[in-house]
């Protein structure tokens, strides 16, 4: 190439970077946000999902996106984070959304319902069969803007005092649990108390409550409660799958350019499989030690209780779905979803998955 042909052809290049640069800045601006978590620091599995989050954000963006994640109670308490990212206290949270039940059912949908669905459908109808977008419809009404950021997989049934046998020794058990489950266990005569993490262990041990349902092994484990309610019951059958979302302030979403808004969506979808992913690995190590060391005393719910516990779902599905469009509208739309994702699983998943769990130890 002649000397004149390449200054020319740099001289070309140095103009369209100069032009180039200011417009990548403009469209990469400094940010500092807040993330509230509805969690507390010594759940590394949930609390440390929202740190991975704001890590993969800092280096995708080369430092110019900063979140600063703050636990439970260190802003604003654990019921209160889709609050403070409506008013715009905080640019987002990481919550659960049934956790806001009270201020419309259909939050419910956001993380799970009674004998919905399990993890890898829920992310299915999120992602691929518009559940996502139906949720967000419903939380633009909340000034709220959601994305899946996290997954426990099917939760265990919780911590009980006594055994429980049969429907009718449900009857006047103060129970943790809230939520749509909350309300379902009303009509089973169980007294349902919305309690956070923080708090159960505590409530627990007073004789507040008669049983606690959280998570699964590993994160109950941690939080002891096999020292003082030892009947370990499962499933957790109004969490099938329970996901957890990052709540944005609306206004704040709208504004971020349309590079940030992918960085947000791809980190938190990194968010949300690195949580099960752990959850998956910890969980199985957790239960050998509750029930190596004698502290659990494993129980199935046995088919009664299941059967009354479905037929009680039903029916709040029905009186709910009555006088609220927006629940009826999701509820509709994921009840097909899911009925058609077990006509699937039947035919493959389950019965490889039900022959491997019989053939185990074979191998």
């Amino acid at each position: 190439m002649k000397r004149r042909q390449f200054l020319k052809g740099a001289g070309v290049v140095a103009a369209t970077g100069a032009v180039a640069a200011p417009a990548i800045a403009q469209s990469m601006p400094e940010l500092k946000w807040r993330l509230t978590s509805s969690f507390p620091k010594n759940l590394d599995t949930i609390y440390g999902a929202a740190e991975e989050f704001a890590k993969a954000v800092s280096e995708m963006t080369d430092k110019r996106f900063q979140i600063q994640v703050f636990a439970a109670n260190e802003i604003v308490p654990p019921l209160a984070a889709a609050d403070a990212v409506q008013k715009g206290t905080v640019e987002m949270a990481q919550t659960a959304s049934y956790y806001y039940f009270g201020k419309d059912p259909t939050f419910a949908f956001g993380t799970a319902v009674p004998f919905g669905l399990n993890a890898r459908m829920q992310n299915a109808w999120m992602y691929q069969g518009g559940g996502m977008e139906l949720m967000n419809e419903f939380y633009k009404k909340f000034n709220i803007h959601g994305l899946p950021c996290g997954n426990t997989g099917c939760q265990m049934g919780g911590w009980f005092r006594r055994e429980i046998k049969t429907p009718s020794d449900l009857r006047g058990l103060k129970m943790r649990i809230g939520g749509f489950a909350g309300t379902v266990m009303t009509k089973l005569g169980v007294v349902p108390q919305q309690i956070p993490g923080n708090e159960v262990y505590s409530a627990l041990e007073k004789g507040t409550i008669d049983a606690a349902e959280w998570v699964g092994p590993y994160d109950d484990e941690k939080l002891g409660f096999a020292k003082i309610a030892p009947y370990y019951y499962y499933p957790g059958w109004w969490e099938g799958g329970a996901m957890l979302h990052h709540f944005f302030n609306l206004d704040k979403w709208n504004a971020l350019p349309a590079n940030y808004k992918s960085i947000l969506t791809n980190a938190s979808a990194m968010s949300n499989q690195w949580m099960l992913s752990k959850y998956d690995a910890l969980n199985p190590v957790a239960l050998k030690t509750l029930l190596g060391g004698g502290q659990a005393r494993l129980q199935a719910f046995s088919p009664s209780i299941m059967e009354a516990s479905l037929k009680a779902s039903l029916e709040v599905y029905n009186e709910v779905s009555a006088k609220n469009a927006d629940f009826k509208k999701v509820w509709d739309h994921m009840l097909v979803f899911r009925n058609d994702q077990y006509l699937w699983w039947r035919v493959a998943e389950y019965t490889y998955d039900d022959f491997m769990i019989r053939n185990r130890t074979r191998t």
